[in-house]
């Protein structure tokens, strides 16, 4: 098909200069709900997005699935097609034991373990949130009133462990708040694309230390509550930065 991109299907020319992203392809279309004159624009492998607008802002609305490198791709995309901002809302897993399941985590930085983006950058090269979408997203959780904490996540490529041991308890000591699996990604690719990027995350469990895999059950209704309250932040953060919020 011409005119659009050859991963996502997306245009490739013409989306609105604002997106949030999201990891489940079932998540998107009940984002879209919530927005006005939301339209279905493709859906292709992990990759659904629709388009709509919400307090005004137009914006476009798209899932990335499990892990960096299929996420960077839609990082990508979405820069060429048009995007020069892009907020993630999804989940993490707390590394800080005063930090509450059902919180919410607005990342600075994140620590580059995801498994692509040193084939993109020199290892040295940061993966910093910028700033002004940082604080429009801590802005909108102050005004939504839900706790939410503030600092750096580690993006890592491995989920459930193996051999090796986990770094997840040095990365803790070194003061890393959260581990996730794709917001290094973004932020690098925002860097090298010349766009803004931010993160905001639902904690969905404590990591350290589980054993059993059954112990991570991210259904619970608190977490659901809280990827809720962080898709509101998002979007009233994308609506600030976009000039149009009330």
């Amino acid at each position: 098909m011409s005119g659009v991109l050859p991963v996502t299907g997306i245009p490739a020319e013409g989306l609105p200069a604002y997106a949030l992203v999201t990891g489940d392809p079932e998540r998107v279309p009940r984002i879209a709900e919530r927005l006005e004159g939301a339209r279905a624009v493709v859906k292709r492998r992990e990759y659904v997005t629709y388009t709509g607008s919400w307090k005004g802002t137009n914006l476009v609305l798209s899932s990335h699935g499990i892990g960096a490198p299929g996420a960077a791709l839609l990082f990508h995309e979405l820069a060429q097609g048009g995007v020069a901002t892009i907020v993630r809302a999804g989940t993490c897993g707390a590394l800080v034991e005063s930090i509450s399941d059902g919180d919410l985590i607005v990342a600075t930085r994140a620590v580059r373990e995801d498994g692509v983006t040193d084939q993109m950058v020199p290892a040295d090269y940061p993966a910093s949130s910028t700033p002004e979408v940082a604080m429009a997203l801590q802005g909108a959780a102050e005004r939504l009133g839900h706790p939410c904490h503030t600092g750096t996540v580690l993006t890592s490529a491995l989920f459930f462990p193996g051999l090796l041991e986990s770094t997840l308890s040095t990365h803790a000591r070194d003061g890393v708040i959260a581990v996730e699996m794709e917001l290094a990604a973004l932020f690098v690719v925002a860097a090298l694309k010349r766009i803004r990027a931010g993160g905001v995350l639902a904690v969905d469990g404590h990591p350290i230390g589980r054993t059993d895999p059954m112990a991570y059950q991210p259904g619970r209704d608190v977490v659901r509550d809280a990827v809720d309250a962080a898709v509101t932040v998002a979007l009233d953060a994308l609506a600030e930065l976009s000039g149009k919020a009330a």
